[in-house]
């Protein structure tokens, strides 16, 4: 399946009134971008990174990935500072936290180097514009509506997520909780909130932590792709009754999803991370060209994902949304296990 394609499925090009500002052949040369993930060791933050220097690269520029050691602010700090000092053209980050950041940012953006932010965002004063992956009402609608289904409607759930300072899962646990007010979600009882802070050994610590405190636990929602391979490994392993959905990659998740007793996950979704480091390298050179500000308003063309704009954010910030959240299910994760 071509990429084109991949991007028509998983993200669907915007309709727009006017025509945006197409990029010229090369609209990176002679410059340098660089992306910064949460944390090394992760394969989502890799297949990001990757998207994003595929297109740098591809326009002439020079890309520099960037893996924190660990998953934290200071990490993060240490590797702006550097940045700076290199005097790169543009940077891209997935915040490790929301605030935390924002001195070594604005220390950037005074050095005239154009800060994005994407999969994680920062607060506004941080950043330029926010690469959201989707929606964050309709990421937490469909989550919701996934415990929903796979409960019964009914009984006890529990959510593990990244850390407790993660900007992108907070906002989508409080979205799935504001989706929860509606009387059709009434008999559903969120028990906890566990933080497996994307690592794998945690996160499978934390799950089996909520299999013996809630024994009648009917559904985890892991809104990490690192907390739902481990949560799908502890279940499917132990026979678990309890059921999984969230945010997953397919060639992780492939062996968990199933619609019968023997598979942990009826089904998940997600977003081609590989999109998410494509629009975040576009939308670098746009802020970088001057083709656009980060103001409510701005167009532009992203290559082969289409044509986008800068809109508001619920931060009181901006954003460009790739897409809407994308459901695997045993009848499409063959197809999907081995393209990321």
């Amino acid at each position: 399946m071509n990429k084109k394609v991949i991007s028509a499925l998983l993200c669907g090009a915007m309709v727009l009134g006017t025509v945006s500002p197409v990029m010229a052949a090369g609209a990176a040369e002679g410059k340098t971008f660089a992306i910064v993930t949460k944390a090394a060791g992760n394969p989502y933050n890799e297949k990001e990174a990757q998207g994003f220097k595929e297109i740098i690269e591809a326009e002439g520029g020079t890309a520099i990935i960037k893996h924190p050691e660990t998953a934290t602010a200071d990490a993060q700090i240490s590797v702006i500072q550097s940045l700076i000092s290199q005097q790169v053209d543009g940077i891209c980050i997935a915040g490790n936290d929301e605030n935390a950041l924002q001195a070594a940012l604005e220390d950037a953006m005074n050095e005239g180097i154009k800060v994005s932010c994407l999969d994680a965002k920062v607060n506004p004063d941080s950043r330029m514009t926010f690469v959201n992956q989707a929606g964050v009402t309709e990421i937490g609608e469909a989550l919701m509506d996934a415990v929903l289904d796979i409960s019964g409607g009914e009984g006890q759930w529990a959510i593990v997520s990244a850390t407790s300072q993660a900007t992108n899962q907070n906002a989508w646990i409080e979205a799935m909780k504001e989706v929860m007010k509606d009387d059709k979600y009434s008999k559903l009882e969120l028990v906890e909130v566990a933080y497996g802070d994307d690592e794998p050994q945690k996160s499978t610590d934390v799950t089996q932590a909520l299999l013996q405190t809630y024994p009648d636990l009917k559904v985890i929602c892991a809104s990490t792709t690192v907390g739902i391979a481990s949560a799908a490994k502890v279940l499917q392993d132990n026979g678990s009754s309890c059921k999984l959905t969230g945010l997953g990659l397919p060639s992780e998740m492939s062996e968990y999803i199933g619609d019968d007793d023997a598979h942990s996950c009826p089904y998940m979704f997600l977003w081609n991370p590989e999109d998410v480091g494509r629009l975040g390298a576009y939308t670098s050179i746009a802020l970088v060209n001057e083709e656009i500000t980060g103001a409510v308003g701005d167009k532009f063309t992203a290559g082969d994902l289409g044509d986008y704009e800068v809109t508001e954010a619920s931060d009181g910030g901006t954003e460009v949304i790739l897409g809407s959240p994308f459901k695997f299910d045993p009848s499409n994760i063959e197809e999907w296990k081995d393209v990321y």
